[in-house]
């Protein structure tokens, strides 16, 4: 079962805006490069810095939680290592999030542009050690199935946003659905070796609408009602590492030979 990467995603502040990457090197055993480095509690969380734990992603400014974060645009700029956060009637922001300066400048910021939507004080969180905020303790790599999503669409007779599902790779030329076969079976993303590590259940984050914040899915439902199951999409970990770019193949099932 062939396939080729569609597109590259990350996204630098968990909740916030995608990024597409036109390549990007993955390691062996780790996170995706530069993805959910930060998060936004929308506290207290409880989350301890010094002895960081996974929490649940409710505690966060996340879609799941609070649908106007898509009205927020965020970019981060690799070359100078500038956060920059714009909505609509504010000024633009640019800030260093390495720094407890530019974290507090956008807790403010931020503050003010989602209002009445948080439900208690800002602070954004750096990821500590090698961790990440994802919304699963293991979610290293995630891959979205673009046949899937348009199998769903067919149910519900409307066009899905694949950007709702939030995944770092996407993958086209893969039988709908076929990705579920393979929980603990090989993924072979170019010269890339990856294990698939479990479906992603889905939550009502896919509800909203990417571009105008709107919540006009119920996907979760869609989900279920169709297939008996709320998943769309895997996790993988990295087993052998390397640089992978859009359009190399995608290989479902398979592993690369050996050289």
């Amino acid at each position: 079962m062939n396939g080729h990467v569609q597109s590259i995603w990350r996204h630098p502040v968990k909740g916030f805006t995608p990024e597409p990457l036109d390549q990007v090197t993955l390691a062996a055993g780790a996170y995706f490069p530069l993805d959910r480095m930060y998060a936004v509690e929308d506290g207290p969380s409880g989350f301890d810095p010094a002895n960081p734990q996974h929490i649940s992603k409710q505690k966060f400014t996340v879609l799941a939680k609070i649908a106007a974060v898509a009205k927020v645009r965020t970019r981060f700029d690799d070359a100078t290592g500038l956060f920059e956060a714009a909505f609509a009637g504010k000024p633009t922001l640019q800030v260093d999030l390495h720094t407890p300066l530019g974290r507090t400048a956008l807790e403010a910021w931020l503050t003010d542009a989602l209002g009445d939507d948080i439900t208690g004080p800002l602070q954004v969180l750096p990821a500590a050690d090698r961790r990440r905020f994802t919304d699963h303790p293991k979610g290293y790599v995630s891959i979205v199935n673009l046949a899937s999503i348009r199998d769903l669409e067919t149910k519900i007779g409307r066009h899905v946003d694949p950007r709702r599902f939030r995944a770092n790779i996407y993958v086209e030329g893969w039988p709908a659905w076929a990705e579920n076969d393979q929980i603990g079976g090989p993924i072979t993303l170019g010269g890339v070796q990856t294990e698939v590590f479990k479906p992603i259940v889905r939550c009502v984050a896919t509800h909203v609408d990417p571009d105008t914040a709107v919540v006009d899915i119920d996907v979760v439902k869609s989900l279920f009602d169709a297939y008996g199951h709320m998943f769309c999409g895997v996790y993988v970990s990295v087993t052998e590492g390397g640089p992978l770019a859009v359009g190399e193949p995608a290989r479902l099932g398979v592993s690369r030979p050996p050289l």
